[in-house]
């Protein structure tokens, strides 16, 4: 898979994390189309395996540079310590009432926003869905 996916799926699932206004109006009520608290959680790790060793292994390909790879390493250890309490099929209101969300919150949005206004995109918008997600990651087509 090619960086700048890595890097889309990372970033998707930290913006997911780091909004609680999202987290209220879309996971909490099971809104179709964005997955949960665990479909963003794999994707933050799954192609990077971010749960087994540090963002610093990337830095130059899907991170910048080394504040980067702190402030995703950081998200990553606070979401994953949650999941591992709660349970990977946890539901959406175990995670949000963990003492430990707010923290998980505020580290997933320092990553978010520092990442987005590196890639010159507003932190601030709504996240895209995972349907706009595998459109932006899907495979490039070369012009006819």
């Amino acid at each position: 898979m090619p960086w700048w996916r890595w890097r889309s799926n990372v970033r998707s699932a930290l913006h997911m994390l780091s909004d609680p206004v999202f987290q209220q109006q879309t996971w909490l009520p099971g809104r179709p189309g964005y997955g949960d608290v665990t479909d963003a959680v794999y994707r933050l790790v799954e192609d990077t395996w971010l749960d087994n060793w540090s963002a610093d292994k990337y830095i130059g390909t899907i991170f910048r540079d080394a504040h980067e790879a702190q402030l995703v390493d950081a998200a990553v250890l606070r979401v994953l310590r949650i999941m591992h309490q709660v349970g990977a099929d946890a539901p959406v209101t175990a995670y949000m009432e963990h003492p430990g969300w707010p923290d998980a919150v505020r580290a997933a949005r320092e990553a978010h926003v520092h990442l987005a206004v590196a890639d010159g995109e507003n932190p601030d918008t709504v996240p895209h869905s995972l349907e706009a997600l595998a459109v932006m990651t899907g495979p490039v087509q070369a012009p006819m």
